[in-house]
């Protein structure tokens, strides 16, 4: 199997081309900046990121040219694709890239914008002004009286 899950940003506006032809295709180039997990102790100051070349064809790659920029924060998942090609100089270079089967975002815009809300942050579902209110911990306080019916609907 070969199946690639990745979460980072990216390091520049994505690389747009169309191929030739009577059925042109999109095609679009990016690399992500995805962090890794640990912090070497030896050096501090080492890379903590990885740059990973993607490339996403036909409809992901005018999302990637109508949505996506650097910076922004997205999840994709895909497949690695090796190749390879001679040079001007006659070199053989190799390839390595995630072929994109899909992405999306990964963080709001106010996040992204810098704003001070996350997912969800300042929502109001339902429109009701006699709404639970959320407790410190994240969850929402019910209340005891009204509303909530004692019989499960099943039986």
């Amino acid at each position: 199997m070969n199946k690639v899950i990745l979460m980072g940003r990216l390091t520049r506006d994505p690389d747009i081309r169309y191929s030739q032809g009577e059925n042109a295709s999109a095609v679009a180039r990016y690399t992500l900046a995805v962090d890794r997990r640990f912090v070497r102790r030896d050096n501090p100051d080492a890379q903590t990121a990885d740059f990973i070349g993607c490339v996403a064809f036909g409809k992901a790659a005018e999302f990637a040219e109508k949505y996506l920029h650097k910076g922004t924060k997205i999840a994709i998942t895909g497949r690695i694709q090796t190749g390879s090609y001679t040079n001007k100089e006659g070199a053989k270079i190799y390839t390595t890239d995630v072929v994109v089967e899909e992405q999306e975002f990964a963080e709001s815009k106010n996040a992204a914008g810098g704003g001070n809300s996350s997912f969800g942050g300042g929502a109001s579902f339902g429109g009701s002004s006699t709404a639970p209110a959320e407790a410190g911990d994240g969850f929402m306080n019910i209340p005891d009286d009204g509303g909530i019916d004692e019989e499960l609907p099943f039986n």
